[in-house]
């Protein structure tokens, strides 16, 4: 307990809650938008990897998360599928039109100068927090390789940052014909995001990587206990506190519960 006490007051930022105004929404992929919201105090903080907790009325009667995608100004990116209710209430909102916006909310990825290279591992809506991680990457001297995988050519988020971008789909659409960790290049820092099923081959090639899980959230801010993530150390973590960013090695990805559509095994 005192080691989480410690780690929480080291991760501890501030966080705001804004009502946000839709900016504008544009097409990545088949199915995929990024939607822009003005929310100026948390772009100015976010870093890869953290969320949003969004909220709408008439809407869900729980906030939905967001990865950031990406900052610009007093703009933050999200991006999304509809998959349901919620999702498709959001999509549907104009410009102009207001959500409350919760964040910059978790622990993202890690990164400092030590590393020469960085592999960002990401698929499908895994793209999410990808170009934070690229930009923080670049800033920081790392050359940066993206990695993203899809079902085919045209489940391919559109947009990506970095010094090489490795395009893998399912049906050898676009790019190769493979999973996207068996595309993946070996690099000093591995960065993970997408199907809990993808992340746990993550952890079997590269334990030490960092990978954002996915998993269902409520309040995130740690007090629903609706996120846990089981440990190979025993116990849980939250994810929307303690994580979402793990090191790959630490989940005991099997344990994830197997009634839900992220578990590993079903």
């Amino acid at each position: 307990m005192a080691g989480r006490a410690d780690r929480n007051r080291r991760n501890r930022r501030l966080v705001f809650l804004v009502e946000a105004r839709i900016a504008g929404r544009r097409t990545v992929a088949r199915g995929m938008f990024v939607i822009a919201l003005e929310a100026s105090e948390i772009a100015a903080t976010a870093r890869a990897g953290q969320f949003v907790n969004l909220g709408w009325s008439p809407g869900p009667l729980l906030r939905r998360p967001f990865s950031v995608y990406r900052t610009e100004g007093d703009l933050i990116e999200v991006v999304l599928k509809e998959v349901g209710a919620g999702t498709a209430q959001l999509l549907a909102m104009r410009e102009g039109d207001r959500v409350s916006c919760l964040g910059p909310l978790g622990r993202g990825f890690d990164l400092d100068g030590s590393a020469r290279s960085v592999a960002l591992v990401s698929g499908g809506l895994g793209v999410a927090p990808m170009p934070l991680a690229a930009t923080e990457a670049a800033s920081l001297g790392i050359r940066v390789t993206w990695v993203h995988g899809a079902r085919s050519a045209a489940d391919l988020c559109s947009e990506w940052l970095g010094d090489e971008v490795v395009w893998a789909t399912d049906d050898g659409s676009r790019g190769v014909a493979a999973t996207t960790v068996e595309a993946a290049p070996e690099a000093d820092v591995v960065l993970a995001c997408g199907p809990n099923r993808m992340l746990a081959a993550v952890a079997r090639r590269w334990p030490d990587a960092q990978v954002a899980i996915e998993t269902y959230m409520g309040c995130g801010t740690g007090v629903c206990l609706g996120c846990v993530v089981p440990l190979i150390s025993g116990g849980y973590d939250r994810a929307c506190t303690e994580g979402p960013v793990y090191r790959a090695g630490t989940i005991d990805w099997p344990a994830l519960p197997a009634h839900l559509p992220y578990a590993v095994t079903a």
